[in-house]
């Protein structure tokens, strides 16, 4: 009787163990990417890549007609913003895919380690059983001494079978995860190196677009009467967004004075909106750049920046406009109290939208070559009381102006 005790607490304490060495979680890793986010983008990018066919069928419709340059550099400029776009969304599924494969890895090792204690687990089972030998099932069986400890014989018995081919399911599962997670990855890893591809060609598609983009405004200085008429046309559009940048200025003021908002309308206070010092064209009259540039010049023209280069806010305040014109390109406009404003024209990309606050040195946009431009540089305007000023000469300090530290090109 003791020895039957001795082989039902083994017979438990095998089973006991064998309990614990099952209580593995099993349960597969949850993503935090999926390749449905990734499928998302591509949908995304579908529509880009469609647009991009639209624009490219009006640009073949104007052909190389001189006449409609500036509408053809508008398009340039929509297709760049659009090739753009492209790019950021191929870096964002590269980003993606970076994370599910990191992942997908990460939960690949974490089944190799169940795998090896499965099989470890599997080994233990079957050094156990031939340790019993091929009939200890039955021998155990056959030693009962009553039809009662029979009973219970046979029930650890039907315990142990159970147990031992859940060992065998569980190891052949997990196998299969396995495989199936290393073939998953390998996918994954060849479309990520497929988007890095499409990532190269798209940059140098964008950079054939730009040049392209600035050869349409040299090329117009083919005849005088129609430069004379496209500058007569960009000058009438900047003062057109001049009096409603004023007329979008006083309202937000009287809207802050409604509210009990304290509105800031002293002058001065200005900080770079570049990195760069470098002035190729000032206030005030000037020889026409390309022969499309406006001769009176209204803002300040900062170079030595590229496609790629971040625009400051210049002063704290309240952007007023966020938009796209034929002569500023891409630009913003900042409020900062009645009267006082300051713009940022020819940007490659806006950051910023209509209504949002922004502090002093907040990025806003980066920099380029949209709209009347010959090539990537800031176009900066400040207007105080409704009038537009020269930083360069204009502050509190009648000896210098708001900018200092600056280099003038010698077309300056």
């Amino acid at each position: 009787m003791r020895k039957t005790v001795k082989k039902t607490c083994r017979a438990l304490a095998a089973l006991l163990l064998l309990a614990c060495l099952l209580a593995v979680d099993l349960t597969p890793t949850v993503l935090a990417v999926t390749q449905a986010d990734i499928d998302a983008l591509k949908g995304d990018a579908s529509d880009l890549t469609a647009q991009r066919k639209e624009l490219q069928k009006k640009l073949d419709a104007l052909a190389s007609d001189k006449s409609t340059a500036i509408q053809r550099k508008n398009l340039l400029d929509q297709q760049i913003a659009n090739t753009s776009s492209q790019i950021a969304n191929v870096e964002a599924q590269i980003d993606q895919y970076a994370a599910l494969i990191a992942q997908k890895e990460a939960e690949l090792a974490d089944a190799q380690e169940r795998e090896a204690a499965q099989y470890e687990l599997f080994c233990k089972r079957v050094r156990a059983m031939e340790k019993r030998g091929t009939v200890s099932y039955w021998s155990v069986l056959f030693k009962a001494e009553s039809f009662t400890d029979l009973l219970s014989r046979l029930d650890i018995i039907n315990e142990i079978m159970s147990a031992d081919q859940k060992v065998i399911d569980d190891l052949q599962a997990l196998q299969v995860e396995i495989e199936e997670a290393k073939t998953s990855l390998e996918g994954s890893k060849e479309e990520e190196e497929a988007a890095k591809a499409d990532l190269v060609s798209k940059k140098k598609e964008l950079n054939a677009q730009r040049t392209a983009a600035n050869k349409v405004i040299q090329e117009l200085t083919a005849t005088e009467n129609e430069t004379e008429a496209v500058l007569d046309d960009m000058e009438a559009e900047q003062e057109a967004i001049q009096a409603e940048i004023q007329r979008l200025s006083r309202e937000l003021a009287a809207q802050q004075a409604a509210q009990g908002k304290p509105v800031n309308s002293n002058p001065g206070g200005y900080i770079w909106p570049v990195d760069s010092r470098y002035i190729t064209s000032t206030v005030g009259g000037r020889t026409s750049p390309g022969g499309i540039g406006s001769t009176n010049h209204k803002g300040t023209d900062i170079g030595r920046v590229g496609y790629t280069s971040p625009i400051y806010a210049s002063k704290s305040g309240t952007v007023i406009v966020s938009q796209r014109s034929s002569s500023y390109g891409e630009y913003v406009v900042i409020s900062h109290g009645s009267g006082n404003t300051t713009l940022y024209a020819h940007m490659s990309t806006r950051k910023v939208s209509v209504g949002q606050y922004v502090n002093q040195g907040d990025v806003i946009g980066i920099t380029g070559s949209t709209g009347n431009s010959t090539g990537p540089h800031l176009h900066f305007e400040i207007t105080e009381n409704g009038v537009r000023v020269n930083p360069l000469s204009h502050g509190a300090d009648p000896k210098k102006g708001y900018l200092t530290g600056y280099t003038l090109s010698k077309s300056a």
